[in-house]
This record gives C-alpha cells, structure tokens and sequence, in this order.
C-alpha cells in the first residue's frame, strides 16, 4: 500500500481497477495517453480538460522548457508575465487587466473576494450543481450534494447561496429575497452537471437582473474558455460579464488560473488593497505556456474542431442506437457529456433521476479495454481537441461501437 491517500491526490482523477489490474499513465502525447500495461490509449478525459491543443505540445514543451532554463521563480517581475497578461487579454474583449494565479479553484474565490470589495456586499450567487471550486465556501451545493437539489429553502453560508439553473422565476426570486449580492457566477454552461445547457434566454436573463440590482456578472470559463473560438465562450454567446475566471485550456496542460475583469473592477480592488498573493502565480513557466498557446489557438480551425467533435457525438448515438440501447449527448462538439437515455436532460432534477454510474462505469471499463479512456461517471465530460486527428477518431470510434455492442449484450443478459 502507498503513502498517497486513495493512491492519487484528487478523487476526480481517480480510475477503478480493470481486471483486478490499476492503471498508471506513464506518457502523455497528442490525443494519447501510453498507460504502464503497454498499450497506447485515445484519450477524451485529457487532463479533465486540461488542453485543447492535446497533450505535451510541441511548441508549448519548448518554450515552458526555455523558462525553466532561465529559472522557474525568479519571485519577483518578470516580463514574461505582463507579455502573457496582454497576449490574454488581446482575446477579452472590454475584460482588459489580468490576476494570475494557480488554479480554476484560486480564480474564482479571488474573483468572488473582487466582487466583494468593489460593490460593498457580501454574499455571492452561483448556479445549483455547478463546479466553481473546491474550496470551502465555492463547494457549497456541488454536483450530487443535497444542497444541490434544493426546491424550496435556498440553501445558503455565510458567502454563498444557490440559484436553481435554467429557473428563470429563482433569478427573479433571488434578488427579491437577497439585497448583499456582490456577483451571481455562472458558467457557459453547467459543466460538471454533465453539460446542461442553458435554456435560450436564461443566462441572458440572469445577466439582466444581476445588472438592475447592482451585482456584478462573473463568467466561470476554467472549463469553457477558449473551446468555442479564441477567446471567452461567454462573449461568443453575447453576454457581456464583469470578470472571467479562466484556467486549463489557457496553459495547455501548465497549471495555471487567473481573472480577467473590467479596468475599473480591477482598480477599485487594488486601490482597496484587496488581499491577493501567490508565490507561483504568474510564474515564468505558466506565462510561457498561455503565450504559446494564445498564438496557436489564434492559428487554429474552430469550425472544423467542432465538426469533428459532433460527428463523434453523433456516432456514440448511433453506435448505441444501432444495438437498441437509448442514448443522448449534451454540450459542444469540443466538450460533451453521454446520457443513457432517449431524451437529454435540460434541467438538474432531471439529470439526477437519469444519471446511471453503474452504466456510466460500464462504459468506461468497455472502452477502456478497447484501447479509449474516459471519466467513469456520468457527470463526466469528453473533450475532443485539435490533437484528435483522423486517426486517434478512428480509434475511439472503433472502440465505442464495440462497447455498445458489448454493453447491449450484457444488458440482454441481464434481463
């Protein structure tokens, strides 16, 4: 037995035995993952959506390996980061100053400790079932958590209270209730939910009444980011947020986070000292990796990326279809989540009477000994990147339509 609890350090990477037989990953490269069993994987988990360039880029390994030469933590400034800083924010829009940190995590409780100070009030709103962190106060009503279901009493702490996504009359009721909401966060869409997908209107609707009210509009992009083109997915959809947290796809599997916001947003925080530190953060590592990766998403085929990933999405339903067995996709193209049912869930409630991790964990362990690796839950996510060529598709398409089979087999059994 280890000395690492549970064998790794966060229980959203971890992988159930196959055979009896744990799995260590001993190389990442492009859309593959190179496993100590021997066998070359496809990979769709990719880092939890750690790069939309795919794994140990060229061109990002080289210039993170030029800052490591030059020194990893000079501790001070460095121009690499200020050039980082601007290469980000050349892509945001009216979201022109830039905080790094380390994480999606640290983003978005320093974006929520902005909102604080620069409107006065103390509490901010997030979506019911959305991932904002996992810290203490952001947990709170994460995916599958009682909280998360609430449908009368809106569960609150001292920082945070819930909004019932795609609940257009709880938007309304919220503010009615509340008069300390420094910011509602939402994200594009509810990610770790299993990519809800907002209703036509709704995150519009949301923005509307935050404004009328005096709070400000926090976009969680550490997901979503950079994965519908070069630049915020929130912009992309029309909303127009205060500040974005942003993360994974910026650093191409480099840790890093950060928060982009409005000039005046930003300066009332730093003209009020706010609290903000970090011995890594911006370091010359991480400000190398968002550079690189700035220009080459600015180089990259969105159209043609979400093509290849909804003609996946489309074969993973057919594959099932083909064998009798109900499925549905929600999300992107890039990023996207399998339901085993006929109809996708559009709200929370009924994501959590359709979610099935027995079948979930089937999945996986069928594609898994097909040579594909994904999230064995049904709240996972499949991220396709620009690393997934024809190739590693072929792959995992070969390898879903085997699993159908097998799982349609196994369910004939079992009946």
């Amino acid at each position: 037995m280890g000395v690492l609890v549970d064998g790794i350090s966060s229980s959203a990477r971890v992988l159930p035995p196959l055979d009896g037989v744990q799995l260590q990953i001993v190389r990442s490269q492009g859309p593959y993952l190179f496993g100590d069993d021997g066998r070359r994987y496809v990979d769709t988990a990719m880092g939890l959506g750690g790069s939309i360039l795919g794994h140990a880029h060229p061109a990002v390994i080289e210039a993170v390996a030029a800052a490591l030469r030059d020194g990893p933590l000079p501790g001070f400034a460095h121009d690499g980061e200020e050039q980082a800083a601007a290469a980000l924010v050349k892509r945001t829009g009216p979201l022109d100053r830039v905080i790094f940190n380390n994480s999606g995590s640290e983003a978005v409780h320093l974006a929520a400790r902005i909102a604080r100070v620069a409107t006065g009030r103390a509490r901010v709103a997030k979506m019911a079932a959305g991932f904002d962190g996992w810290l203490d106060e952001m947990a709170f009503g994460n995916v599958t958590t009682r909280e998360a279901g609430f449908t009368d009493v809106r569960p609150s702490n001292p920082g945070v209270t819930l909004l019932r996504f795609n609940d257009f009359d709880d938007v309304d009721r919220l503010f009615a209730e509340n008069d300390d909401i420094a910011a509602v966060v939402y994200e594009p869409m509810l990610a770790n939910a299993a990519c809800l997908m907002p209703a036509v209107g709704y995150l519009e609707h949301v923005q509307k009444v935050a404004r009328a009210h005096g709070a400000l509009l926090i976009a969680d992009e550490v997901l979503m980011g950079f994965r519908l083109h070069a630049g915020l997915s929130s912009q992309a959809m029309g909303l127009d947020p205060d500040m974005a947290t942003v993360g994974k796809a910026i650093g191409s599997g480099i840790a890093v986070g950060g928060v982009i916001g409005r000039s005046a947003i930003m300066e009332e925080f730093h003209r009020a000292k706010g609290l903000r530190g970090g011995t890594f953060s911006g370091n010359p590592l991480a400000a190398a990796a968002i550079r690189t990766t700035m220009k080459e998403l600015t180089a990259s085929d969105y159209p043609a990326l979400q093509a290849r990933g909804d003609a996946l999405r489309a074969h993973i339903v057919d594959s099932f279809e083909n064998v009798g067995v109900p499925v549905s996709t929600t999300g992107y193209g890039t990023v996207f989540s399998i339901w085993f049912a006929p109809e996708a869930p559009a709200d929370y409630e009924t994501a959590l009477a359709i979610a099935d991790p027995a079948r979930s964990m089937h999945l996986h362990l069928e594609l898994r000994r097909r040579g594909m690796l994904v999230l064995p839950s049904p709240y996972g996510r499949h991220y396709v990147t620009f690393a997934h060529d024809e190739e590693a598709l072929a792959m995992a398409r070969t390898a879903i339509a085997g699993a159908a089979q097998a799982m349609a087999t196994r369910q004939t059994i079992d009946a």
